[in-house]
């Protein structure tokens, strides 16, 4: 590894940050050193720091997910499970993204997404206007589009228990292609942990910044996030590989990141004292649990 000083370090976060503008200083850390720039995380901080460069956190939260209906809404079948190879479990979540126009006024274009659960890879994705079943239908087509249907009948597909996914059209193609159908048993974030995930990074690391017209603009932006979502940015979860490295790896994907917020619970259920379980500054992690969605669709 060459030493390089504070300057050119500066200059190679901001290459990096033309691509991924919030990427935390762990990761950072990752690819500075895949250049061959070895430094220490504290040092990284405190110039990150000195340069105005830390990332700040926005959180905004609108309401995705309509769960009191008549509809069938299926068991939890992944509860304390996990996957073991690629293609096992699908989870699936809808998103926003947030437009600005001339009026000022707020506007909203929706996600849907389906990852991957063991490699964290994004397999299917679609930007819609509503939050009706056509944006959820066409990740879905997506996704199955890159498996074949010995695959498929292997699948779990793992979603909460909003409309878009309980209704008639949705559950019909995943039983076409003989998949089973997993939903969470409540509204816990938890039990769609990973979907949550997904949808944190896009919004933190990329979304909450753009300044987004049309939907032309916020398509382009999605493919381009996606993209390197997928390709450019690792992940602890996995290794500390890309999702797609992941898919390609022959061996065990490790995960090296802790859950906070699980870890502080059994603490305080246990009574323990000792280290706050809080995480670090530039950790990104589900939101609380039992927090409620402040924003709502106008």
């Amino acid at each position: 590894m060459e030493e390089i000083d504070n300057t050119a370090l500066i200059g190679e976060v901001r290459l990096i940050r033309q691509d991924l503008p919030r990427l935390g200083v762990r990761k950072l850390q990752l690819l500075l050193a895949e250049k061959g720039h070895r430094v220490s995380r504290d040092k990284l901080f405190a110039l990150l720091r000195a340069s105005g460069m830390l990332v700040k956190r926005t959180h905004t939260r609108i309401i995705t997910t309509y769960s009191r209906h008549w509809m069938k809404k299926w068991p939890n079948l992944i509860k304390d499970r996990v996957p073991t190879h690629a293609d096992e479990i699908w989870v699936s979540d809808i998103t926003y993204v947030e437009m600005a126009d001339r009026s000022r006024k707020r506007s909203f274009l929706y996600l849907s997404l389906i990852t991957d659960a063991y490699t964290h890879e994004i397999v299917g994705y679609a930007l819609h206007e509503s939050l009706d079943t056509e944006g959820p239908l066409r990740a879905l087509r997506m996704a199955l589009s890159k498996i074949e249907a010995r695959t498929a009948k292997g699948l779990v597909h793992h979603s909460d228990r909003g409309c878009q996914y309980c209704c008639r059209d949705y559950v019909r193609v995943l039983q076409s292609y003989g998949i089973s159908i997993s939903m969470t048993d409540n509204g816990d974030p938890y039990e769609n942990a990973i979907a949550e995930r997904v949808n944190g990074i896009l919004k933190t690391e990329w979304l909450y910044g753009m300044k987004l017209s049309s939907v032309a603009q916020a398509k382009e932006a999605v493919d381009k996030i996606v993209r390197l979502y997928n390709t450019v940015r690792p992940h602890e979860s996995i290794g500390n590989k890309t999702p797609s490295a992941a898919r390609m790896s022959e061996e065990p994907l490790r995960k090296l990141w802790k859950n906070y917020w699980r870890e502080k619970n059994r603490q305080q259920q246990a009574g323990e004292e000792g280290p706050s379980a809080e995480p670090p500054a530039d950790s990104l992690i589900v939101a609380d649990a039992h927090a409620s969605r402040a924003a709502a669709v106008p």
